[in-house]
């Protein structure tokens, strides 16, 4: 017995490993349950009694040591790892760059905040929706074109399921859960299958909005309209609207405000007329708000709807629109200043 410890005495003081793995192979063949210095402890009982004092003595020095050099390794490799890792306090210190909004987040929440003084509360829903709050509840025809696979994104396999073309279907859900008033602004991204280019894109975001109450009257409209194109782009803002139409809303009309850059009188970007269209809107449809749960010959309301690439456009003279979606971090630093 006392041999055998000599011998791993021996071992134990020119034990060496070149990493961690081999480490903990050691630890395992003298330390563990199983290990060689284990076995001589379970083996001790064996030993004659006049020996047991001298053996226990030497069996516990073995195991100190194997542990005291086990210990040792571990500290050197960890001592290594945290030198591998350590600053240099010479150097001189490097800035981390912070980050900044993508100018369409900058535009949609300057548009929120906006609505918001005016009283409108955020509503969202899904990017999925199906036929019913997309187009039928909003009063678009069976043959309506948006209908159409050229314009709109079905699910193959359930035709009943898109991806909703307009933030129109938030307005439809409302209505469904709530009665008047209702008071609404549903911003979000929306999908059209459109060739991409630098004048148009497969997804965009928008802005809609919603009001419906006892005697609201296009003359509340107009006046929303204004103030908000005033708050947007300037105090001297002018608007105009001119007769258009939606399935959704009758009378509908589109606004166009004084071109921001020349300041009316004419210029390339507003194609030498002063004007700009910037949205649509109008008064919402009775059909639209009988197929919805609401009595329109109680309630009427108006509605409008924005795209936020335009507005953004518009503020800042952003010439391609892809450049809203590729990332790029030299077209995103041109707007730290901007928030």
């Amino acid at each position: 017995m006392i041999a055998k410890i000599n011998q791993l005495l021996e071992e134990v003081e020119a034990l060496k490993a070149a990493n961690a793995e081999e480490l903990e192979a050691l630890r395992i063949k003298y330390l563990s349950k199983k290990g060689a210095i284990n076995d001589l402890m379970a083996d001790f009982r064996n030993v004659a009694a006049e020996q047991k004092k001298e053996v226990g003595m030497r069996l516990n020095e073995l195991k100190a040591k194997a542990q005291e050099k086990i210990n040792a390794l571990k500290e050197q490799f960890e001592t290594q790892e945290n030198g591998a890792c350590e600053l240099d306090l010479t150097r001189s210190a490097y800035p981390i760059e912070m980050g900044t909004r993508h100018p369409l987040s900058i535009v949609k929440n300057e548009i929120i905040d906006i609505f918001a003084r005016l009283g409108f509360s955020i509503a969202e829903g899904p990017e999925i929706e199906d036929d019913w709050h997309v187009f039928s509840a909003l009063n678009f025809a069976e043959d309506h074109p948006a209908r159409d696979m050229q314009d709109t994104f079905f699910i193959e396999s359930h035709p009943d399921i898109l991806l909703r073309t307009h933030t129109s279907s938030v307005q439809t859900r409302a209505m469904e859960v709530s009665q008047p008033p209702i008071r609404i602004i549903c911003p979000g991204r929306v999908y059209r299958n459109e060739a991409i280019s630098y004048r148009a894109h497969c997804f965009f975001h928008q802005v809609e909005a919603l009001y419906v109450d006892k005697d609201v009257s296009f003359t509340d409209l107009k006046q929303v309209l204004l103030l908000f194109a005033k708050e947007m782009f300037g105090a001297d803002t002018k608007i105009r609207l001119r007769p258009s139409y939606f399935p959704f809303t009758e009378p509908s009309a589109e606004m166009d405000i004084s071109c921001n850059i020349c300041g009316g009188k004419g210029c390339p970007f507003c194609k030498h007329t002063g004007w700009v269209e910037i949205l649509g809107c109008g008064m919402v449809d009775p059909n639209v708000l009988e197929a919805n749960g609401i009595d329109s010959k109680i309630y009427s309301g108006y509605a409008l709807g924005m795209g936020v690439e335009r507005i953004t456009n518009l503020k800042y003279q952003v010439k391609d629109l892809r450049m809203f979606s590729e990332n790029d971090t030299r077209f995103l630093k041109e707007f730290e200043a901007a928030y």
